[in-house]
């Protein structure tokens, strides 16, 4: 069969393409073999070159996955923070009216208990609502040392007692934490 002639059916043209892929190949018999000498070097250095753009590019990729893995860790931690600490200023605004209700309470001292009950009941639904939100009162016994992030020091008195010099003799005003962030610094009398 002539390679000119069109075939008259299908197996026919399965034939006349298989002759034609041998004579390709025939006539172009380059193989990995037949390479020598200056073609093997040139494909060494661009199978070296290949393989330094691969380090390259994965050293890339694994330093842009840290970035944006360091990256999302920071919002999530932020965003964490935010959630926490959304409501600081309304609860700042609540701390005054507990110190009302701290006042109250110690001027019905001494009085009939009933009389005090009710303003007990409101006071200690008021302090636990603020606990649930992660408020807490610093705890601040007379002798505590004193600390400038925690405290404010609104006057130093002499004292007697050498054990008493620089730190806390009375606690004017409750400080506050929310989720162990100082929301309000606590005002104390300081020994001197």
């Amino acid at each position: 069969m002539d390679k000119n002639q069109a075939p008259d059916n299908a197996l026919d043209s399965q034939v006349a393409q298989n002759q034609a892929d041998e004579t390709v190949n025939q006539e172009s018999p380059e193989t990995f073999e037949t390479l020598t000498g200056a073609d093997n070097a040139d494909l060494v250095k661009e199978l070296s070159k290949t393989k330094d753009e691969l380090a390259e590019a994965k050293d890339k990729y694994i330093r842009l996955y840290s970035e944006f893995e360091n990256f999302r860790r920071r919002t999530a931690r932020e965003k964490l923070e935010l959630i926490q600490s959304a409501n600081e200023a309304t609860i700042k605004s609540f701390l005054p009216v507990l110190d009302d209700f701290e006042r109250a309470e110690k001027s019905f001292q001494g009085s009939n208990a009933k009389d005090l009950e009710g303003l007990q009941l409101i006071s200690n639904k008021f302090r636990k609502l603020l606990e649930q939100s992660g408020v807490k009162a610093m705890d601040l016994p007379a002798g505590s040392e004193f600390n400038a992030d925690l405290h404010d020091a609104i006057t130093q008195v002499p004292v007697n007692d050498e054990n008493l010099k620089g730190r806390i003799v009375e606690v004017v005003e409750k400080g506050y934490l929310l989720n162990d962030k100082v929301i309000r610094h606590a005002k104390v009398v300081v020994g001197q």
